[in-house]
């Protein structure tokens, strides 16, 4: 099973770049298509709405399917889905045809998005130690090459339905390419092991694991799991669209090192989460949360209250290295919570994470009335602080009553049935 596994993490890594590869080509490609439709920026910011909504709505579906059929059918299904709708918004020609290729595309990025994350836990309890961030940083890894890609088919002349078009097709080859390295069903894996020694008896529909699912009420401790990636993901929106404005509306900085900003929050970003995993397996998930949202608000306050432009982008780099490893571990927390219920934890936690993240505009935006675009900043500092002090929402007493010497919050080093 070893070999297997190996496969299984690499198949992970493979779908978290495809899924920030084809996001990120979407982007670049945001003011070819807002021409071609001949639509507004107002026009254009609703119509992106249509994405959050898809998304929310892929998300919803997609966890309770991987937990009913494994994530081994529902990932190359979301993937291929994600990157086939990706030509759409290349081929729309009005607001309407756009805002139904920006729907279809944000439920096939949510269906992935819950998808791979739950698939990323089976293979994290595979391995017994945390390896959840290092998907999370290769995502980002993804966007960024969609950046340097989609820079040279511009320069190229392509149109935005020719590069599209072309990622589609390859990322529903590499989609359906990196599926047979995926991970059985857990409930298969155990059926298979449990007929290896005699004990494989047949149940009925009533006993199997989908129709416990099917009973069971997500418990609280998700819910609040929910609420904290929530806070954090609106952290992270925050720095997506805010950064480089503040820089250069509050401290006058040039077009280019205002830029500055958004770079270093991102690659803090992704060198973070390419660490993180090594710190989480020493000191647990809950010091990951409490610590690094801590350092983010430490971040943030210096990079919203600081006169100088050089402690400015220190701020959000340090603002992007404190929230690195925290939302990857609330998935994975979520995830560990209830392996029968992976999928449908997840879909709770990511996608109301996934409001969080839109959100961000449409609080930050109306603060701005009333104070200064800097000074909206301390709510976020205020939501990374409430993350701080409720980081021990992550332990799980489950983990921690099964591995009495285990640090509290650190994920079970047992691995999945049949791992061995």
């Amino acid at each position: 099973m070893e070999r297997s596994l190996r496969a299984a993490r690499l198949a992970t890594f493979i779908y978290f770049a495809l899924n920030g590869f084809v996001m990120g080509m979407w982007i670049v490609h945001i003011p070819i298509v807002e021409h071609r439709a001949g639509i507004s920026h107002a026009v254009l910011g609703w119509l992106l709405l249509l994405l959050g909504g898809g998304a929310f709505a892929g998300m919803r579906l997609a966890g309770p399917l991987t937990d009913r059929f494994g994530a081994r059918k529902t990932v190359p299904l979301g993937a291929a889905l994600c990157a086939a709708a990706l030509v759409l918004p290349g081929l729309a020609a009005g607001p309407w045809s756009l805002g139904a290729a920006l729907l279809v595309l944000g439920f096939g990025n949510g269906c992935l998005d819950v998808s791979m994350n739950t698939h990323a836990v089976e293979v994290e309890r595979g391995y017994g130690r945390p390896v959840m961030s290092a998907f999370h940083a290769v995502f980002s890894v993804g966007g960024v090459l969609a950046a340097l890609v989609g820079a040279r088919t511009l320069t190229w002349g392509w149109s935005a339905a020719t590069a599209l078009g072309l990622v589609s097709v390859l990322g529903v080859l590499v989609a359906g390419l990196a599926a047979p390295a995926l991970l059985r069903p857990a409930g298969r894996r155990a059926r298979d092991a449990a007929a290896s020694t005699g004990e494989g008896a047949s149940r009925t529909a009533e006993g199997t694991p989908e129709a416990a699912v099917a009973r069971r009420r997500t418990p609280g401790r998700i819910w609040a799991l929910a609420v904290l990636a929530l806070m954090l993901m609106l952290c992270e929106g925050v720095a997506n669209d805010w950064s480089v404005l503040a820089m250069r509306d509050v401290l006058a900085a040039p077009p280019a090192t205002a830029a500055l900003a958004y770079g270093a929050f991102a690659t803090a970003m992704t060198v973070g989460r390419l660490l993180t995993d090594r710190v989480a397996a020493r000191w647990g998930p809950v010091a990951i949360v409490r610590y690094g949202a801590a350092l983010a608000a430490l971040g943030l306050t210096a990079a919203a209250l600081t006169p100088w432009i050089p402690l400015a982008l220190v701020g959000w780099t340090v603002f992007g290295v404190g929230l690195s490893g925290c939302v990857p571990q609330l998935f994975s927390a979520a995830g560990h919570a209830d392996p029968q219920a992976a999928g449908v934890n997840v879909s709770r936690v990511a996608g109301l994470g996934y409001l969080g993240m839109l959100a961000g505009p449409t609080v930050i935006g109306p603060l701005t009335h009333l104070v200064p675009l800097n000074l909206t900043f301390l709510l976020p500092v205020a939501f990374c602080v409430v993350a701080a002090c409720a980081a021990r929402v992550l332990r799980s007493p489950a983990d921690a009553s099964a591995q009495p010497g285990a640090r509290a919050g650190e994920p079970s080093r047992r691995p999945v049935p049949g791992a061995q």
